[in-house]
């Protein structure tokens, strides 16, 4: 039997700087005590706090701005974490990677259609605008409207923990998406598919927002399934 591990000085540190950040009431954005101050008031030495501080930072429960101090990072209150050690995919994950898609972001797009805000639906409008903008070869910059507009049709559908899904499996693999973008090669249909999606969402019809957004994530997957075959 393996004996258990005993938490080490970095995961205590790191339990009490979390708690100090509840306990203090601090928000994302807040600023906190300076490396010495933390240093004495947990008296450790600066090397073993900032161990502590660099995994909190991994996590985007602080933000260490150089020159400014640390801050309470945007990450703080998500129940879902992308994991920052992914790098690579490979085929077989690229494609389960839009299997999990489908099956998560269909129904979001008929919550987005029945729960999106004036606000939220700006904010689809202006990212597909900016995505319009993009179609003769900016795919840097097209992939981003696009995530962008994925992104924010999860979080117009209400549901923060589904959000925080859609954004890490996004957000982790932002690689793979773009090689699925170069892979799919026919940027004003998947343009067009989007706006399809927004127009049912803005009709606030559930049905077809649900199936344009599965039929889009259906498309792209088949075609990428195909052309990542190996030629007889």
């Amino acid at each position: 039997m393996s004996e258990v591990s005993r938490p080490t000085l970095s995961d205590a540190l790191t339990e009490r700087m979390l708690e100090l950040i509840r306990t203090g009431g601090h928000r994302p954005g807040d600023r906190l005590p300076s490396t010495r101050e933390l240093s004495q008031r947990f008296a450790v030495t600066t090397p073993t706090l900032r161990e502590a501080l660099r995994r909190l930072e991994a996590t985007g429960a602080i933000e260490l701005r150089h020159g400014s101090g640390i801050y309470v990072g945007a990450d703080i209150e998500r129940v879902v974490l992308p994991n920052p050690n992914m790098r690579e995919m490979r085929a077989a994950q690229l494609l389960e990677l839009l299997g999990a898609r489908i099956v998560i972001e269909p129904p979001l797009a008929a919550m987005a259609a029945r729960h999106a805000s004036g606000e939220e639906l700006a904010a689809l409008r202006r990212v597909l605008a900016e995505a319009g903008t993009h179609l003769r070869g900016e795919d840097a910059e097209l992939h981003d409207a696009n995530m962008a507009f994925h992104g924010e049709t999860a979080r117009a559908a209400g549901n923060g923990v589904l959000h925080q899904v859609v954004d890490s499996l996004l957000t982790v693999h932002a690689p793979e998406q773009r090689e699925i973008l170069q892979i799919f090669d026919d940027r004003r249909r998947d343009y067009e598919e989007h706006l399809a999606i927004l127009q049912a969402i803005e009709a606030r019809d559930l049905s077809a927002a649900e199936e344009r957004m599965r039929a889009h994530l259906v498309e792209v997957k088949t075609v990428i399934e195909h052309r990542l075959q190996p030629p007889e």
